[in-house]
């Protein structure tokens, strides 16, 4: 049994050293192309009042709790959202400002959880993929021993050759996802910076 042009493609990645490496040496696990930046600080993301003294108390509140999941939800439309945040910052300067550092302190606790679950997926992930390229590096150097045999049981290699497609075109379609799993973070941080911009521009 012979393997097609896609399957010996991937298989040889897989078996010469040095053909699929990180991004970054300092996270080996991390198969994205986007850099990775384990944690957002929030003066990244805003600029407005410190919210050191917030900490979280708007997870005691179940009006704040409730707004702040709407608004971190991605199926929550921006402007919407924009909405709802002017709806929610009213009173005088005091309480809007209070009102808006309790917001940005769960949306940003939110999301930041979010992003950094994400990112231990897409590490877990990239460590099952190396376990399973392992697998079939394993059965296409076995694949070869018994191929070099003169004495070879013909059968036994057509059902290993079978294998060795069949779990490499598994990894290779596993392989395309990641790039769309790769843009979670980034979604999760651009929707961050949106709303803390919102609130921002909503409070002045």
């Amino acid at each position: 049994m012979r393997c097609g042009p896609l399957i010996i493609s991937v298989v040889i990645s897989l078996i010469v050293p040095g053909t699929v490496r990180a991004a970054d040496p300092r996270y080996p696990d991390w198969p994205c192309t986007q850099i990775k930046v384990p944690d957002i600080s929030v003066a990244a993301v805003w600029t407005g009042p410190p919210i050191n003294d917030v900490g979280s108390a708007w997870e005691q509140d179940d009006t704040i709790r409730t707004l702040v999941a709407r608004l971190a939800a991605r199926r929550t439309p921006l402007d919407e959202a924009e909405k709802a945040i002017s709806n929610f910052i009213t009173g005088d300067q005091a309480q809007r400002q209070r009102k808006a550092k309790l917001i940005v302190a769960g949306v940003f606790d939110t999301l930041n959880r979010e992003r950094s679950a994400v990112m231990d997926g897409i590490e877990r992930f990239s460590r099952r993929q190396q376990e399973f390229a392992k697998q079939i590096r394993s059965a296409v150097l076995e694949l070869h021993t018994l191929q070099d045999q003169t004495d070879h049981e013909q059968g036994k290699i057509d059902e290993l050759a079978a294998r060795v497609e069949w779990e490499t075109r598994v990894f290779e379609e596993r392989r395309k996802t990641i790039g769309y799993v790769c843009e979670v973070p980034v979604l999760i941080e651009q929707r961050l910076f949106a709303l803390a911009r919102m609130i921002q521009q909503t409070l002045e």
